[in-house]
C-alpha cells in the first residue's frame, strides 16, 4: 500500500492546478503532444550517423565534423536555461508555434548549408529552438487534470523516447536514400505542419497565474527554485545519474557491435533504437503509478533495474540476446525514474512548471554529456567491460542515493500550496 504522503498526490495537486479546467485533454491531443515532442527532439540526434557524409560534402576536418553534435547539444543546453522559463510568462501555444517556426527556418539553414560555418551556427540554433519540446511537456502538465496527471505526462515522454531512438535510425535510411539535406528538409516540414496543428488545436490562453516578473527575474527565480526546493535538487540529480548511464550505453554501443565478432554494419547497429523503443512503455506505466501515490516505490525498483540491467549488457561481445535484454531494461528504468521525477517536480509549483522542468532537463543535460564522453574515452582504454563498469557506477549511485533518501525526502503533495513564485 502507498504511504499516506505517497496517496496524497492527487489530492494535493487537485487543490494547486486547475490549469487544464476549461479545456478538453483528450487523448488525441495528448498524442499530438507526444508527436510533437518526438518530431521536435529528435533534431538534436539527427547528425550523429551523418557526420562523415557532412564532413566530405563541405570539405571539414574530423575534429569539426565532431563539433556538429557538440554545438548542437550546446545550442540545447542554452535554450533549456534561456528560452524553456519563458512559459511561464508568456502564453504558451504562442510560444510553442513561434519556437517550431523559427525552427523550420533553422532546419532549412542546415539543409541548405554549403559552408562549415553556415552549417555549425545554423545546427547550434537547431539545438537551442529543440527546446520546445520541453515547453510542450510543461504545458500538457498543466493541462492536465490534477488525477491523471502523470499519465499525461507519461504518454508526452512516450513521444520523447521514441523521438530519441529512432532519430539515428530514420537518418539513416533517409540519407541513404536521398542524401543527408533531406533528412532536414523532410524535418522542415514536418515541423511545419505540427506548427500549424497546434496552432488550431492548443487553447488559445495559459490559464496560470498571471506573473510580473521580468526576464532576468524570470531566470533568476530558476536558480532560486533550486536553492528552495530540496526534492528539485534531489531529482535532478537522479535526472543526471539516469542519463549520465543512458548515455554511457547508447553512446558507446556501436563500438563494440562494428567490431569483431559481430562486424555490424550501420544500419543494423542503428536499428537496435528498435528495441529501446520499449521504455515508451515505462513511460506510460510510470505515469499510472505516480498517479496513485506510488513514486517512491516506482524510483526505487527502476534504480535497482537500472543497476541490474548492465549483467546482461557486460556479455555483448558473446551474445546480442544479452544486449537485447540489457537494453530493454535500461531503457524502462531510465524511463520510469524520468517520468516520475518530472511529475513530482511539477506538483512543487504548478505555476513555475516551465522554470521546474526546464532547469531539471540541465541536468539532464550534464549527466548525458558527462556519460557520452567518459565512455568513449574508457573504451578506447580499456575497452567495454570498463564502460559496463561505469554505467553500473552511475546506476548504483544512484539506487544508493534513493535509499538514503526515500524517507527524509519531501513529498511536494504533503506541503502547503504554493503559489506566485517570485
Amino acid at each position: 500500500m502507498p504511504s499516506n504522503g505517497e496517496a496524497a498526490t492527487t489530492r494535493r495537486t487537485g487543490a494547486r492546478s486547475r490549469e487544464g479546467s476549461a479545456f478538453a485533454l483528450s487523448r488525441g491531443v495528448v498524442i499530438l503532444f507526444a508527436v510533437a515532442c518526438g518530431a521536435a527532439v529528435a533534431n538534436v540526434y539527427f547528425s550523429q550517423p551523418l557526420l562523415v557524409t557532412m564532413g566530405h560534402d563541405l570539405a571539414m576536418s574530423p575534429a569539426l565534423v565532431g563539433s556538429v553534435v557538440t554545438l548542437t547539444h550546446v545550442g540545447y543546453g542554452l535554450g533549456l536555461f534561456f528560452l524553456v522559463p519563458l512559459g511561464d510568462v508568456v502564453d504558451r501555444r504562442r510560444l510553442i508555434v513561434a519556437q517550431l517556426l523559427l525552427l523550420v527556418v533553422a532546419l532549412v539553414a542546415v539543409a541548405a548549408a554549403h559552408t562549415a560555418a553556415i552549417l555549425l551556427a545554423s545546427m547550434a540554433a537547431t539545438g537551442l529552438l529543440a527546446v520546445v519540446t520541453q515547453t510542450l511537456v510543461a504545458f500538457a502538465a498543466s493541462l492536465a487534470p490534477p488525477a491523471g496527471r502523470g499519465r499525461v505526462v507519461g504518454l508526452v515522454t512516450s513521444g520523447v523516447v521514441i523521438g530519441i531512438l529512432l532519430a539515428r535510425t530514420a537518418s539513416g535510411l533517409m540519407a541513404d536514400l536521398a542524401g543527408w539535406r533531406s533528412v532536414y528538409l523532410a524535418s522542415a516540414s514536418l515541423t511545419a505542419l505540427l506548427a500549424l496543428v497546434l496552432y488550431r488545436v492548443l487553447p488559445r490562453h495559459s490559464h496560470a497565474a498571471p506573473t510580473t516578473l521580468r526576464y532576468g527575474q524570470l531566470l533568476r527565480s530558476t536558480i532560486t527554485l533550486f536553492a528552495r526546493e530540496r526534492l528539485l535538487r534531489l531529482r535532478a540529480l537522479f535526472g543526471l545519474l539516469i542519463f549520465a548511464a543512458f548515455s554511457t550505453l547508447w553512446s558507446s554501443i556501436a563500438l563494440p557491435l562494428s567490431e569483431a565478432p559481430y562486424f555490424l554494419p550501420h544500419s543494423a547497429i542503428g536499428a537496435l533504437g528498435l528495441i529501446g523503443v520499449a521504455g515508451a512503455l515505462a513511460a506510460t506505466l510510470a505515469g499510472r503509478l505516480n498517479d496513485r501515490g506510488l513514486s517512491r516505490r516506482t524510483t526505487g525498483i527502476a534504480l535497482a533495474l537500472l543497476a541490474v540491467s548492465w549483467l546482461p549488457l557486460a556479455f555483448t561481445r558473446s551474445s546480442l540476446w544479452a544486449l537485447v535484454v540489457g537494453v530493454i531494461l535500461l531503457d524502462l528504468a531510465v524511463q520510469a525514474v524520468h517520468v516520475t521525477n518530472q511529475t513530482l517536480i511539477y506538483a512543487l509549483h504548478p505555476d513555475a512548471g516551465s522554470r521546474l522542468i526546464g532547469g531539471y532537463m540541465v541536468f539532464y543535460s550534464i549527466g548525458s554529456a558527462t556519460g557520452a564522453i567518459a565512455a568513449t574515452s574508457l573504451y578506447t582504454v580499456a575497452g567495454w567491460g570498463a564502460v559496463c563498469a561505469l554505467g553500473a557506477a552511475f546506476s548504483c549511485l544512484g539506487l544508493v542515493l534513493w535509499a538514503f533518501t526515500r524517507h527524509s525526502n519531501p513529498d511536494p503533495t504533503t506541503q502547503p500550496p504554493t503559489t506566485g513564485l517570485r
